[in-house]
């Protein structure tokens, strides 16, 4: 039985709070000693620099380890020992740890990667999985992805817990994934369409996020925006001339592989490039007489479009009255834009 594994396997050491809380430092090691149960017994706690936690309990009549906490005995007496070793471990956790949604440091950041990116958080739908997160894209609710833990011997020859991601792929890809290491038929999925991909570092998180794009991708329908630029305040025309790839104020809920009009105003009054967001959510702090951010998108340019096409007139002749903001675009607008 590992009480800290338990305890504090969905969680991040803050090592500040730990000697704010009484641990003393010693090379990489934080100890916490506690006494409880009137003195009768000491509870020694040791946590290192990564977050690993080791503790055990003394009998301090005895002066010996009370290890009966960590078998399958029951009775009154060990039991209260044992609830009252978890409750200090339970009070250290929330003083000085962060919690986590997943059990591994990949996980974890792979999660990161997606609220930053996608702006999504996992969903745990099923009460008796707690650790399983399904993200979905926000604009029609399909499933890109799922976290799982389980143990290893669903999926190898292999024990102990692990946790993987589901993602959605075209069968070819599959296919030829199955070939490598880290990398299993779906666990709990369609197998034609999906495949498992391990969680304990075997893979680089650049491997695993570019499978993660292509299953969001699979599944994300792009939306269309026109979105305003003013050349009295940024050099919109020039802009591209040395490069295809630029940043762009994001004030709107744009997403990864969004298109974007960019109408560039008086004197010009006319869509003059098509581009694709390839980053948004960008955290960046401007702010002058003219403008304000807090958030850039990268985008790609996918095309100059005809000086001659996609002025104001014509949009305001195919319904679009006003451009003072970003605005999303039909479909039946977006198939006259093309």
């Amino acid at each position: 039985m590992n009480i800290e594994n338990d305890i504090f396997k969905r969680t991040n050491v803050n090592l500040k709070k730990l000697e704010k809380y009484g641990f003393i430092k010693e090379k990489d090691t934080y100890t916490f000693e506690k006494n409880f149960l009137n003195n009768d017994f000491k509870a020694i706690i040791n946590i290192d620099n990564k977050g690993h936690v080791n503790g055990k309990v003394i009998d301090l009549q005895v002066d010996e380890e009370y290890s009966n906490i960590r078998t399958e005995m029951t009775g009154e007496f060990v039991n209260n020992v044992r609830e009252n070793y978890k409750n200090i471990l339970l009070d250290i956790r929330k003083n000085c740890f962060e919690t986590n949604y997943f059990i591994s440091n990949q996980a974890n950041r792979i999660n990161k990667y997606i609220k930053d990116n996608y702006n999504n958080e996992p969903e745990f739908l099923w009460e008796k999985f707690p650790g399983y997160g399904i993200y979905r894209n926000d604009k029609n609710n399909k499933w890109y992805a799922i976290i799982m833990n389980l143990d290893f011997s669903k999926l190898d020859n292999l024990s102990g817990e692990v946790e993987i991601i589901n993602l959605k792929l075209d069968e070819s890809e599959i296919t030829e994934l199955l070939k490598e290491k880290g990398f299993y038929k779906a666990y709990h999925m369609n197998k034609n369409d999906w495949i498992s991909v391990i969680l304990n570092d075997t893979l680089s998180d650049e491997k695993i996020i570019s499978l993660l794009k292509k299953s969001y991708n699979l599944i994300n329908e792009p939306e269309e925006w026109i979105v305003p630029a003013n050349p009295k305040y940024y050099d919109v025309i020039n802009c591209f001339n040395d490069t295809d790839e630029i940043i762009w104020k994001q004030s709107s809920a744009i997403h990864i592989n969004d298109i974007v009009y960019l109408y560039v105003a008086d004197p010009y009054s006319k869509i003059m490039y098509k581009c694709r967001a390839i980053e948004v959510n960008i955290p960046y702090e401007y702010s002058d007489k003219n403008i304000t951010m807090k958030h850039v998108m990268k985008i790609k340019l996918l095309k100059r479009l005809d000086s001659k096409n996609y002025t104001f007139e014509y949009l305001n002749n195919i319904g679009i009255k006003a451009i003072r903001g970003p605005r999303k675009i039909t479909k039946e607008i977006s198939k006259k834009l093309i």
